[in-house]
């Protein structure tokens, strides 16, 4: 069925709470595994539905955040999702207080029940109406992004929008874009303030109620951590410091010198790759899509299906229009079986990235979209983004039908980006860390945090220029995870790590990275995250030596690679 044609239906709320007490109360009441087992897969059939109509709902609302239909829908399953969460949890309890529980984890594996308990320690009915304005706020803050008109050069444009402009190799041009998307964030700072401050206070609120210090605790039960914690991350973040900061320290002096200017980099010239121009996809959106199929039809068999049933399927919303949510993202329909991927074309060599990494998470769900539990198609998100950045670098070798005569410049940039976004995607972690630490701080007293530890983790970019915004330590508030989903921004860092030795492993021997990588993948969520890659042969990012070598690798590969006649 294509997309357009999914019918979306409002749900009885009321009617969904008496079935799942119908259903927790048959589970208590089950005589035999038989019958527990075919109440079990009756909750799982009923999850199905309900949850592909709030996908529907969501996905049409960030395609067109002006509709009237599904913003009032949105703001009904802002409330309704926490209204549901106190039954949701009732039969979670059931389920880990069953007799049955060993029959279950036997042929369902242990995962289910570690992950259960986890979800438990996330929610209260005392919470509930927290939930509620929590879900509010950052439906807030997506509208308000969305709806940036930026006058610049006679135009308006949105944020995505002017993405071309402000990688543009012309310094006056680049620099003027700059200027305006910081001027439209430094109109609407207070708004960014406000959101943020009562999020934070919010969620403080929220962890302290659940019996918590803070939300901290909270919210890596929330992210789903089941084989590691703070002080692991901790040690990640130190890593990175030690090995990552200096090499990308090092991309970015070289950087400065390949396009003339000084160091540390404005934020306007740390956007500027190569003096000539970043690399630019060539073709349209179509374009795009099509050397998608050739990449993904001869990858291989499952990925052939996969990408032709997406385009068939009406499943890829991929132009930057007016009214559309920022950025990009991957997520499932459920009933249907089948992922949806969700961007904003702009030119820009982020297209491409798109086709690679959205779809990297959709063909991981795929190949995934049977697993009984349901909550087994997906792992955890650190676990989701080695799909799709390893996906990223598995399309190298197709690389000429994306980007043509810039194919080279993107495969230097490409590696150098992954590399030096490790340590800003740190200290997003790092600055979060600080902020639910100090509920209390005033925007001001965060901004300050920020540009304090910006400094240690990005010391290549300058601070005390003339762009508004940007170079006031108040970036950050560009970075929608930071609202919407807090811890979930290392997720990337460690995933990028992994993806990194996929890259090694492809230099060496790319038949023997592709079968890694099923093996992987087709693990489903069916595993802990360290098990996942334990089971693939792969190395932990907690383990330094893993930073560690890929610098190395990566140091060596980029200090080769031929960048003669690229000005």
């Amino acid at each position: 069925m294509k997309f357009s044609e999914m019918p979306y239906e409002r749900p009885d709320v009321e009617a969904f709470k008496g079935q799942l007490t119908e259903l927790t109360n048959r589970l208590k009441a089950a005589g035999s595994y038989d019958e527990a087992r075919a109440v079990f897969i009756e909750k799982e059939e009923a999850y199905r539905r309900f949850n592909t109509n709030f996908d529907l709902a969501s996905i049409r609302n960030t395609i067109d955040t002006r509709d009237e239909f599904y913003d009032g829908e949105i703001t009904f399953w802002n409330a309704a999702g926490p209204e549901l969460e106190e039954y949701s949890k009732a039969w979670t309890a059931a389920m880990l207080s069953s007799p049955f529980r060993e029959n279950f984890a036997a042929e369902y594996g242990g995962l289910m029940f570690v992950n259960a308990e986890i979800e438990l320690k996330t929610f209260s009915p005392e919470i509930v109406p927290q939930l509620q304005k929590e879900n509010d706020l950052t439906q807030e803050y997506q509208k308000l992004i969305a709806s940036a008109k930026i006058p610049f050069e006679g135009g308006e444009y949105t944020i995505s929008q002017m993405t071309p402009f402000t990688t543009d190799a012309d310094d006056t041009r680049r620099l003027a874009a700059w200027k305006a998307v910081g001027t439209w964030y430094k109109e609407h700072q207070a708004d960014l303030d406000r959101i943020y401050d009562e999020l934070t206070r919010l969620r403080d609120e929220m962890g302290r109620k659940l019996g918590y210090e803070g939300y901290t605790q909270l919210g890596y039960y929330r992210m789903g951590r089941n084989c590691y914690g703070r002080e692991d991350v901790e040690r990640f973040r130190a890593a990175v410091r030690k090995y990552l900061v200096p090499l990308a320290d090092r991309i970015f002096r070289a950087q400065a010198e390949r396009i003339g200017v000084a160091y540390p980099l404005s934020y306007a010239d740390n956007a500027l790759k190569f003096r000539s121009g970043n690399p630019r996809p060539q073709g349209t959106a179509d374009d795009i899509l099509a050397q998608g199929m050739k990449f993904y039809g001869e990858l291989s068999p499952e990925t052939a299906e996969f990408f032709r049933t997406m385009l068939d399927s009406e499943l890829l919303d991929v132009l930057s229009t007016e009214g559309k949510a920022g950025g990009g993202y991957c997520t499932s329909i459920p009933e249907y079986r089948v992922p949806f991927i969700f961007a904003n074309f702009n030119g820009t060599q982020g297209d491409v990235e798109v086709v690679t990494h959205e779809a990297g998470h959709a063909f991981a769900y795929w190949m995934n979209r049977d697993r009984v539990p349901m909550e087994y198609a997906w792992p955890g998100m650190e676990a989701c983004e080695v799909h799709s950045m390893s996906m990223e670098f598995m399309a190298w070798p197709w690389i000429e039908g994306f980007f043509g005569p810039d194919s080279r410049k993107f495969l230097y940039s490409h590696l150098a980006g992954a590399l030096t976004f490790i340590p800003y995607g740190t200290l997003v972690d790092h600055f979060q860390h600080e902020v639910y630490a100090r509920p209390d701080m005033t925007p001001a007293q965060r901004h300050a945090k920020w540009k304090e530890l910006q400094e240690v983790y990005m010391p290549w970019v300058r601070l005390d220029g003339d762009i508004p915004f940007f170079s006031e330590g108040e970036a950050w508030q560009r970075q929608s995870h930071i609202y919407e989903a807090p811890f979930y921004y290392i997720d990337y860092c460690l995933a990028q790590t992994v993806a990194l030795e996929f890259w090694a492993l492809l230099q060496k021997d790319k038949k023997g990275a592709w079968e890694k990588y099923m093996a992987y993948t087709r693990q489903g969520g069916s595993r802990t995250f360290t098990e996942l890659l334990e089971n693939a042969g792969l190395d932990s990012p907690f383990d330094e030596k893993c930073l560690r070598g890929v610098c190395e690798t990566a140091s060596q590969w980029l200090d080769q690679f031929d960048l003669t006649g690229i000005a």
